[in-house]
Order: C-alpha cells, then sequence, then structure tokens
C-alpha cells in the first residue's frame, strides 16, 4: 500500500497486521476525489483506523489534523509506523479505544470534525454501526459542510442514518461499499 496523492504521494506504508482489512488504493483514491476540495483544513476522525491510510491520506492531502481511533494493538503500532514514515506525527493523535467506547464516554467531550472516515470490520453489525453514526450526530460534526465516509461490504443494506443526514454518493469498489454522506 501506498499514499496516492499529496505531500506523502507514494510513500509506501508498512505491512498490513493480521487482521486488518486495509481500504484498497483504488477506493482510497476514490473517496478523496469525490471529496476533492472539502480535504485541504479539515479535521478529520479516523474510527476504525486500522493502518491509518484512510487518515493518512487526508493528512497528505492537507488536512489540518487528525485523531486516529483503533482498538487492536499491533494496528495501533502500524498507525505509529505510518505516521513516522509520511512525516505525520505531529498533525494526528492516536487513541487506543474501541469506538463505540469512544464515541459514547462522558468524559469525551466531542470535537467538531470535518471529515469522518469510519471503515469498520465487515463483521461488524449493522446495530453496532447505526450507533456509531448516531453518537456521531451528537456534537462531533462541524455545524456546517462535514462529511461522513462510511465503508461497507457490498452485500449489506445501507444503514439506518440520522435524520438530519443526506447520502451525497454511493461508490463500489470490488467488495468495498462507501457511503458518502452530508448534511441534508
Amino acid at each position: 500500500m501506498r499514499v496516492v496523492a499529496g505531500a506523502a504521494k507514494g510513500v509506501r506504508l508498512a505491512p498490513v497486521p493480521k487482521g486488518v482489512r486495509p481500504v484498497s488504493d483504488m477506493a482510497r483514491e476514490g473517496v478523496f476525489s469525490s471529496l476533492g476540495g472539502l480535504v485541504p483544513g479539515a479535521r478529520v476522525l479516523d474510527l476504525y483506523a486500522g493502518t491509518g491510510a484512510m487518515a493518512i491520506e487526508a493528512l497528505s492531502r492537507g488536512a489540518a489534523g487528525a485523531v486516529l481511533v483503533e482498538r487492536d494493538r499491533a494496528a495501533v503500532r502500524t498507525i505509529r509506523d505510518n505516521l513516522e514514515r509520511t512525516r505525520q506525527t505531529d498533525t494526528a493523535r492516536v487513541v487506543t479505544s474501541d469506538v463505540m467506547r469512544f464515541i459514547t464516554r462522558d468524559d469525551n467531550a466531542p470535537e467538531p470534525f470535518d471529515l469522518v472516515l469510519a471503515d469498520p470490520p465487515y463483521e461488524t453489525p449493522s446495530t453496532e454501526v447505526e450507533r456509531v453514526l448516531a453518537g456521531l450526530a451528537d456534537g462531533w460534526l462541524a455545524e456546517e459542510g462535514w462529511r461522513v465516509v462510511l465503508t461497507r461490504p457490498t452485500r449489506t443494506s445501507t444503514p439506518v442514518i440520522p435524520v438530519h443526514w443526506a447520502l451525497a454518493r454511493r461508490l463500489t469498489y470490488g467488495d468495498t461499499l462507501v457511503l458518502i454522506f452530508q448534511e441534508a
């Protein structure tokens, strides 16, 4: 895997840890092409960060900063390695936590993010994904102009989303379905 574009274009990322399914280079390129000018200056939240490739792609394309949330310790080590390889350690914060716990903790005041990247494992139940999306709607998103990018297997149905969200784009790359939501 490599960074597709931006300041770190072409940097080879660390080997993918066992049990992690990264978003393909082609899917990342498609997502960020769809987002276009929304990325520079954006505050990014990467949930189920895996290798960190999605947030690193955003940082490489000019995002102001990123918070990467991942519970698997081997994956967290890979994220830190990838941030060093791409020279993004100063613009990113890595949080070792379960995503639901991170989103719902009372002592974890929400930050307003412009872009949320959520790539849950394919076996994650749709009810959990829907709870995460509902949690994001509770203060985690910027007042306007935000996007939430959700990846799911192509064989699943579209999740129930918060009432003020709209589906902006639906992209398919192999067995990956990418849904991009925005304010309705």
